[in-house]
């Protein structure tokens, strides 16, 4: 058992004692939900859970700038974690997620951690609290003998295909067992649609656990196909004619014990709450946008034909509008947002998405009839006829939505916000600059 719930400052050090724990990393993420850590011996694991080790934050993705870099680590006892692969004899290393804070102890405000924890705060504020289950995909593909890596795949594998066609499910396997150890309830392990795609579910639980599994879930997976000789990448598009990787959030609000968006006397037994929180959810999904799908290559998954989310609607039915209500009722009442992929920051994706659920709620918005068709065989005409708008096509258009929506600027606050624009911006100029093979394909000889 590497992983305990609910652990508070002495059991960290109990634990450390029992299995010889040599060093903790101090994990955290900068506002690209990059993980960082610093790492440090069991001398300074007292002074580190007394929230007294300060770092450069200046050197960190968005946070400070020189003349205010002093920051502080504060870690987090329930994210205490022993690495598997590192328990031995000599010594085991340990993680502890961290909150990052100013030298005057109030929270640092580009903490993608406290954005999260802002917006739960305020959910908590109406009586609810956040629960999450999330679907995250990824590709495993070969690395050269050099160690570098390729897009070649490891199979010719399809949706739920079995060994010996699908040769990742060693791999998957043994990531499963590694994640288990890692405290996570895993629900299903699969082949996805493409060829050296899968997919690993686990169970839903409080969002700001989910947002700190969804991170340990990709070094956990990078590390296990690793020492397979496979290279996994999150990536949300890495190959143009395979289907991109996505991660659906399935989202509920609880009130106490109970799910508000479960209501067995209404149509469809979804609540009120529930209705207006699909349509808080799509009425700022433009802006939701930039920040689930947040690089250049995001949008190349969000194209016709490989089922991946284009249009703003909703349904009970079919897959192909961007949100879905399971047919699951009681305690299992969810709304499915389709649009994410796994190359977004967690905290951030479940802050926005949180927020604009909740404006809907606050304003008893009511969403439009959902839509029951394909809507990737409906025409323009149709769609229009049926009040259908689509995503942003780009991170440029997204960017703007983002510029525009003042809810979802507010989620993420003015450092956040800024520094966010900011990066994307330049990632925007830098693609549009640079010469591509495809435009060399295309015209090289042409012209």
């Amino acid at each position: 058992m590497f992983r305990l719930p609910e652990l508070t400052k002495d059991d960290v050090i109990r634990l450390v004692a029992e299995h010889n724990v040599r060093f903790i990393r101090l994990q955290f993420t900068d506002i690209l939900g990059i993980p960082k850590n610093v790492s440090i011996t069991i001398k300074q694991l007292e002074k580190a859970l007394n929230n007294e080790l300060m770092f450069d934050g200046s050197s960190i993705e968005g946070f400070v700038r020189i003349e205010e870099s002093d920051m502080y680590l504060y870690p987090d006892p329930d994210t205490f974690v022993i690495y598997p692969w590192r328990y031995s004899e000599e010594g085991a290393v340990a993680r502890l997620i961290c909150d990052i804070y100013n030298p005057d102890g109030t929270p640092f405000e580009g903490d993608p951690r406290y954005v999260l924890r802002r917006a739960l705060q305020s959910a908590a504020e109406m009586g609810y609290t956040f629960k999450v289950g999330p679907e995250a995909e990824f590709f495993l593909f070969h690395t050269a003998q050099d160690g570098s890596t390729t897009t070649q795949t490891h199979d010719q594998a399809g949706y739920f295909d079995l060994s010996p066609v699908d040769l990742g499910e060693t791999a998957r396997r043994d990531m499963v067992l590694t994640l288990e150890k890692f405290g996570f309830e895993i629900e299903a392990s699969h082949h996805e649609v493409a060829p050296g795609q899968h997919e690993i579910d686990f169970k839903y639980s409080d969002a700001l656990d989910i947002a700190d599994k969804i991170i340990t879930f990709k070094m956990v997976v990078r590390t296990v196909a690793q020492k397979h000789g496979l290279h996994a990448t999150f990536m949300a598009k890495p190959r143009f004619e395979l289907a991109g990787n996505g991660m659906h959030m399935n989202q509920s609000l609880f009130k106490g014990n109970e799910n508000a968006f479960w209501d067995p006397e209404k149509p469809d037994q979804l609540s009120d709450d529930a209705l207006s929180y699909v349509a808080g959810v799509l009425k700022h999904a433009k802006a939701i946008t930039a920040i689930t799908n947040p690089t250049i290559n995001s949008y190349k998954r969000l194209v016709p034909g490989f089922e991946a989310p284009m249009y703003i609607a909703w349904s009970f039915q079919n897959r192909s509008p961007l949100i879905r209500v399971p047919a699951k009722r009681g305690l299992s009442t969810r709304v499915e947002l389709r649009s994410p992929d796994p190359s977004c920051n967690p905290y951030l994706a479940l802050a926005v998405v949180l927020s604009a659920g909740l404006d809907g709620i606050k304003n008893r918005l009511q969403p439009p009839p959902p839509c029951n068709r394909n809507i990737f065989e409906m025409t323009i005409e149709e769609r229009a006829a049926h009040g259908i708008d689509s995503l942003p096509s780009n991170l440029k258009e997204a960017r703007e939505a983002l510029l525009v929506d003042e809810v979802i600027k507010k989620a993420l606050g003015s450092h956040v916000l800024q520094r966010f624009l900011d990066a994307k911006q330049q990632e925007w100029n830098e693609y549009m600059s640079r010469v591509h093979q495809w435009e060399l394909d295309r015209y090289f000889t042409m012209y």
